[in-house]
């Protein structure tokens, strides 16, 4: 039941903000329906794609430390795993074990 929900819950997410970026001229149709379709059969995150908004949307992540890992990766580069995140400030191992079920690479 708990997946279910965060699946539609993802899902509607990542429709408004791949809708809201598309409005702005920054996403293609056919890229924010590969986007959406992608985020709603996986119910996770991508580290490596994700911007600072649908990491907010992870529980336990909010804007600073959601900027954080978009400066991150832009300085250092794709994620290999998610433990890679423990290399952003501000992220240590007990904080990675409560998302890691959230996020891919």
């Amino acid at each position: 039941m708990f997946l279910r929900k965060l699946l539609i819950f993802c899902a509607i997410f990542f429709m408004a903000t791949a809708a809201n970026a598309a409005s702005h001229g920054r996403v293609s149709k056919s890229a924010r329906s590969a986007q959406v379709t992608q985020s709603a059969a996986t119910g996770l995150v991508n580290i490596n794609k994700a911007d600072a908004g649908a990491f907010e949307a992870v529980k336990g992540i909010g804007p600073k430390k959601a900027q954080a890992i978009v400066a991150y990766r832009e300085a250092n580069g794709s994620f290999k795993s998610v433990d890679d995140l423990t290399n952003v400030k501000g992220i240590g191992p007990k904080q990675l074990e409560k998302l890691a079920r959230y996020l891919t690479v």
